[in-house]
């Protein structure tokens, strides 16, 4: 069996065990954002503008979050792109539930090759995702390649912690969570936003450093990163 091969079917198990998690997805990760992050989704969503993707929209739990001129642009003004077919399912519910399932374009892809056009969007959101994405390298360059041109990146994720016992913990949990379900701790996504040529704006680490939130700008005139 080949490497591609071995990386396709790993990726298919995975998808498989996202599906079925999906129902309940946010019953299990309810108790733990209350503790860990009760405000992240709200205080960062709000900084979107303009034409707005969100990369891994998962089960959806972002669109409440964001302004009214976003999901109620034009057509397409919210795009929600996600891997998982049973996540998706969950997440155009949520939409139709909040009214938004006119407003929002909830489509299957992958982030790391969107099927979307260079310099397309204004804002580009991810979050708690980068740390389950194979490649989350390949993933921010992909986000900073629909980015528009003085466009804004926002990223909430756990993140290795600052605090040294807890990152030696985080790296043990590592060695099961990645094989079994993908899951990184110990990964800091701010060092290759630096790298895709975005200029961070905000910065904020919580929870020992293990809680990160960053708002990044890719400057005018840019070239594209891939």
């Amino acid at each position: 069996m080949t490497s591609d091969e071995t990386s396709q079917g790993r990726a298919a198990r995975l998808r498989r065990r996202w599906d079925r998690e999906a129902g309940g997805y946010d019953r299990a990760f309810a108790a733990a954002e209350r503790r860990m992050f009760p405000d992240v989704r709200h205080r960062l969503c709000a900084r979107a503008e303009g034409r707005t993707l969100e990369v891994a929209v998962g089960t959806g739990l972002n669109l409440e979050h964001y302004p009214r001129a976003v999901t109620a642009g034009a057509p397409g003004g919210l795009v929600g792109v996600e891997w998982s077919p049973g996540m998706l399912d969950v997440a155009r519910r949520r939409a139709a539930r909040l009214g938004l399932d006119r407003d929002v374009d909830l489509r299957l892809g992958d982030a790391q090759a969107l099927d979307l056009p260079d310099d397309a969007f204004d804002t580009v959101v991810c979050t708690f995702s980068l740390c389950a994405i194979a490649d989350h390298r390949r993933a921010l360059a992909e986000m900073t390649r629909v980015l528009r041109p003085g466009g804004r990146l926002l990223l909430a994720d756990h993140v290795a912690s600052s605090v040294w016992p807890l990152r030696a913990l985080q790296a043990l949990a590592d060695l099961v969570s990645v094989p079994l379900a993908g899951e990184h701790f110990g990964r800091r996504p701010l060092r290759w936003v630096t790298e895709q040529g975005l200029a961070v704006e905000e910065h904020e680490r919580t929870r020992a450093g293990v809680i990160e939130q960053v708002v990044a700008r890719l400057p005018a005139g840019a070239p594209v990163r891939g």
